[in-house]
């Protein structure tokens, strides 16, 4: 047998070798340690009909060929249209710089940095993006990031029934024109623990929230008012007065908002007289590709008066014994440090990689970068909305100011219609039938800075075409 043989027979990875590399021996000697005579009887306590049967629709492993191969044509599958969708997923320019730094060893492999002597770039890192999005933001404080934007919202509102001391309920006032994703996690994540969300309608002729609809439930106990900026018909809210009616009536003003947006809108921070309390939202316009359904991360910031409830952990800067700058882990009010029952979070690891690409995004753009960003973003979608509603079948559905994102009527069913657009190599819009059947056939459309006027023209034409067959 040749040495190059014997390396290839000592790595050989066969069908039937286990995950955990412990011999027959080590197993029986184990548990035999324990007094235990088959590994099944350390289950016994689980009854039979609850355990799980043999997993027969687990296939067997791939060669790292393989893997390649079928990564290759999965993601060949999606394609590359284009992309006027929005409706969460912003499909923004990121700078080649911004993946290549990411995915250097030194971000890509690290892990969560409890070992500060041995985690000084990852925690400074993080530090940096605490403070890029207090900037944005206009709030004191800021953490690590939590999972996406929806379980930033969900958390937020436990944070604001933990945190508001002048309400004894439960109940949070929810706008219908947040996300639904983030208005479906919210429920599932809350309803467990009692927690009401109560919704409020929109105005249809706006499609924001107008104090009138406010104002039926003047006087009652609410811990927080949820408003999103601008809300999921990319309209612009009326974010002072509704933060200072939150405020009148004991309530915590929660900002769902778009961190790109905060780049020219009035920081949340900055509503009405005293600023919202808590801020969150999904940090994926900073950065991060749309790649196959994500990646997505959360962020969230408060005032300081808040920040012992807010949940995730908070990167400080101190100096050590020898007066040098260091960064450190200084807040984490997770399960696993304190007694779970008094634990404001049971998230466990943050969205470090995601943050690191963010936090290279943001200090290659730089605040005119991200300005411009938006502003074009916004210009885009005024062009295209004007070149739509110049067809027949095709007008605005609401007549509020908006930043990149508007709703739009159509006089064609809107599922055929986005059905047909994508023979056109086009992903037209959101379908808001599911969430929104009062709108009728109605879609939301998008565009950012990266949509250029052919791409505009292109959308249009393919968009007459489909009203005119379907």
């Amino acid at each position: 047998m040749t040495p190059l043989s014997s390396v290839a027979l000592l790595f050989k990875v066969s069908d039937d070798m286990p995950f955990i590399p412990h011999t027959e021996n080590e197993i029986s000697s184990m548990l035999e340690s324990i007094g235990v005579k088959q590994i099944d009887d350390l289950f016994s306590e689980v009854p039979a009909e609850l355990r799980a049967a043999e997993l027969l629709k687990i296939p067997t492993g791939l060669s790292e060929m393989q893997m390649t191969q079928l990564m290759t044509e999965r993601g060949a599958q999606d394609g590359r249209p284009l992309c006027f969708i929005g409706a969460g997923a912003y499909d923004h320019y990121v700078p080649a710089a911004v993946w290549q730094i990411t995915t250097r060893g030194e971000f890509y492999t690290a892990y969560t940095p409890y070992q500060a002597e041995a985690s000084q770039g990852t925690l400074q890192l993080i530090y940096e993006f605490q403070s890029m999005m207090t900037t944005l933001t206009a709030m004191d404080v800021s953490n690590a990031s939590v999972y996406d934007g929806a379980s930033s919202v969900a958390e937020a509102v436990l944070m604001a029934v933990r945190a508001n001391r002048k309400s004894k309920s439960k109940r949070i006032l929810v706008p219908r024109n947040i996300n639904p994703s983030y208005a479906a996690a919210t429920h599932t994540l809350v309803n467990g623990q009692n927690i009401e969300l109560v919704d409020i309608d929109y105005d249809k002729d706006s499609g924001c929230i107008n104090l009138d609809a406010l104002k039926a439930f003047e006087g009652e106990d609410f811990a927080a008012v949820v408003i999103q900026q601008p809300n999921f018909f990319g309209s612009l809210e009326d974010v002072d007065a509704i933060t200072d009616w939150a405020h009148a009536n004991n309530a915590l003003l929660i900002a769902v908002v778009n961190p790109l947006a905060m780049s020219i809108l009035k920081p949340a921070g900055e509503w009405g007289e005293a600023g919202a309390d808590i801020a969150c939202g999904d940090g994926q316009p900073l950065g991060a590709p749309l790649s196959s359904g994500g990646p997505y991360y959360g962020i969230m910031c408060c005032k300081k008066a808040l920040v012992r409830q807010m949940p995730g952990r908070i990167v400080g800067r101190t100096l050590d014994e020898d007066g040098k700058e260091g960064f450190v882990l200084t807040l984490q009010a997770r399960e696993q440090h304190i007694r779970r029952s008094k634990a404001t979070s049971n998230i466990c690891t943050n969205q470090g990689l995601v943050v690191t690409a963010s936090t290279i995004h943001m200090s290659i753009l730089g605040a005119a970068g991200l300005e411009n960003a938006a502003i074009q973003s916004h210009l885009n979608t005024r062009s295209l909305v004007e070149k739509i509603c110049a067809l027949d079948g095709a007008e605005r559905m609401f007549d509020s100011a908006s930043f990149h994102e508007t709703v739009i009527k159509l006089n064609k069913p809107a599922r055929a219609v986005l059905d047909a657009m994508t023979e056109s190599n086009i992903i037209a819009g959101f379908d808001l039938a599911e969430d929104y059947p009062e709108l009728g056939n109605a879609i939301l459309v998008c565009a950012t800075e990266q949509r250029t006027e052919k791409e505009i023209d292109l959308y249009v034409s393919a968009l007459a075409q489909a009203l005119s067959e379907v």
